[in-house]
Order: C-alpha cells, then sequence, then structure tokens
C-alpha cells in the first residue's frame, strides 16, 4: 500500500490532493523564505514558528503553523518525502475531512507538548510530529485494525517506525516531545477516523471510462509525452530540489 504507481504529478495531485497540498506548502515556504530569500519569508516564518514564549503571551496559532515550517532544505524535503510514503494511503482510506483532521490533530498534540515540555524560550519548526501522527494511526491498525493492512505493509510500517522512534533519540537537534506525543496523538486519534474504513491498494484500478471507448480518428496526430517523463515527473521535482540544496551548501 506504499508503492506509488502514479504517472504524473498531476495524477497525484488528483487522487491526493490533501497530501500534495501540504508538500506544495512546504515547498512554497521554503522557496520564499530559504531560496529566494524574500523578506515576506522570514516575516512568515518568525510569525509561524513555535516559540513557547510567544505562545505564553498567548499566540495560539503558533499550535498549529510550526507543523508547515521547516529549517533548511533537507529537513523539509525528508518530512515530504515521509508524506509522500505513508500519506497517500491514509488519506484514501479515511477521505480527506478526516485525514486532515488526523493529521492536523497529531500536529497540535505534538506542538503542545513542545510548548508543555519544552523550555520557556524553546523554538521549533517541522512536519515530524503530525507525520508521526500518522505512524500512530498505523501502528493502531497494526494492532487493532488488521484487515486494512497487508501482510507486508504491516511488518514494512512497523520496521520503520521503529527505526524512526530510535533515530528520535540518537540524531542531535531533534524535536523528542513533538515524536514521541505526535505518535501518541495519532494512535488515540485513530479509533475516531477509522470507523467504516476500508482497506486501501495502490493497484486498484482508478481509471474508468464512463462513456466507453471512442475512436479518435487523429489520435496519431497528436504529440504525446513519452510515458516514462510522466511516470518520473514527480521525482525529478523533487532530485532537482535537492540538488539545489546541495549546491546552496557547497556554495
Amino acid at each position: 500500500m506504499f508503492i506509488r504507481n502514479e504517472r504524473s504529478v498531476t495524477e497525484f495531485i488528483k487522487f491526493y490532493p490533501v497530501v500534495s497540498t501540504i508538500i506544495i506548502i512546504h515547498i512554497v515556504l521554503w522557496l520564499i523564505q530559504d531560496f529566494l530569500m524574500l523578506p515576506i519569508g522570514n516575516t512568515l516564518y518568525q510569525l509561524g514558528a513555535g516559540s513557547n514564549y510567544h505562545i505564553a503571551q498567548g499566540e495560539y496559532w503558533r499550535l498549529i503553523t510550526p507543523m508547515f515550517f521547516h529549517a533548511g532544505l533537507m529537513h523539509m524535503l525528508f518530512n515530504s518525502f515521509s508524506l509522500v510514503l505513508f500519506g497517500p494511503a491514509l488519506e484514501q482510506m479515511l477521505g480527506k475531512t478526516k485525514f486532515v483532521l488526523a493529521y492536523v490533530g497529531a500536529g497540535i498534540v505534538a506542538n503542545i507538548a513542545s510548548f508543555i515540555f519544552g523550555h520557556a524560550i524553546y523554538t521549533h519548526v517541522g512536519a515530524s510530529g503530525a507525520v508521526f501522527g500518522l505512524f500512530g494511526i498505523y501502528i493502531f491498525m497494526r494492532f487493532f485494525r488488521k484487515h486494512l493492512l497487508d501482510y507486508q505493509s504491516s511488518q514494512m510500517i512497523t520496521v520503520i517506525i521503529v527505526i524512526g522512534l530510535i533515530m528520535t533519540f540518537l540524531r542531535p537537534n531533534i524535536n523528542v516531545y513533538a515524536h514521541i506525543f505526535g505518535f501518541i496523538g495519532g494512535f488515540v486519534i485513530a479509533p475516531l477516523v477509522l470507523r467504516k474504513t476500508k482497506p486501501y491498494s495502490p493497484w486498484q484500478r482508478r481509471y474508468r471510462d464512463d462513456d466507453g471507448v471512442q475512436f479518435d480518428p487523429n489520435r496519431w496526430k497528436k504529440k504525446r509525452v513519452p510515458s516514462n517523463m510522466k511516470k518520473n515527473a514527480f521525482w525529478i521535482v523533487i532530485v532537482v530540489l535537492a540538488l539545489l540544496g546541495l549546491l546552496s551548501r557547497i556554495l
């Protein structure tokens, strides 16, 4: 269920509009802040970052906004890659509304924990708390909704989550509170959003022509985009962004 078989970026956006919108927000905010270095980017970052000091002063929107900002390209790409891998199946299973509630809800739980347990001037950004919330939902399915996960996906997600939790305590500059409590938040939210949920397979047939097959006499005259380019378009965009980030560090 974690295999991506969309033929183009357009198809990915069509099938997973919420995941796509979140990733686009990640990229746009990174572009205007870190790549283009526009003044408005720094202003948005200062207003949206999770700052315990400012939250204590009543700026409660900072319990939501940090999950859309990132500290550099690699940080943004890692969380966006995680969403590309683990978000689509849940969006299809839960539907757009429940997916948004689960994702944002887990992210808020993670940010509240960072406020409660972090020091008074602690500042943080990143979608990892919300992403770990998705992991929490998968683990709930792993133990209490086993029919929703095939065996391979169940084993894969378990290994990935165990590694992710271990790395949480080994890598420096990680918001441990966000990871742990985002995971817990997703686990608690899971039974609320998984009601009447059906299993999802990336191989299910999505392409249906309700009008039947029609003959187009000019079909051979039309210019066609090579299928390989369509299939790899999304990854090309991500790789280009990664190269830009690496070059920016070198230069």
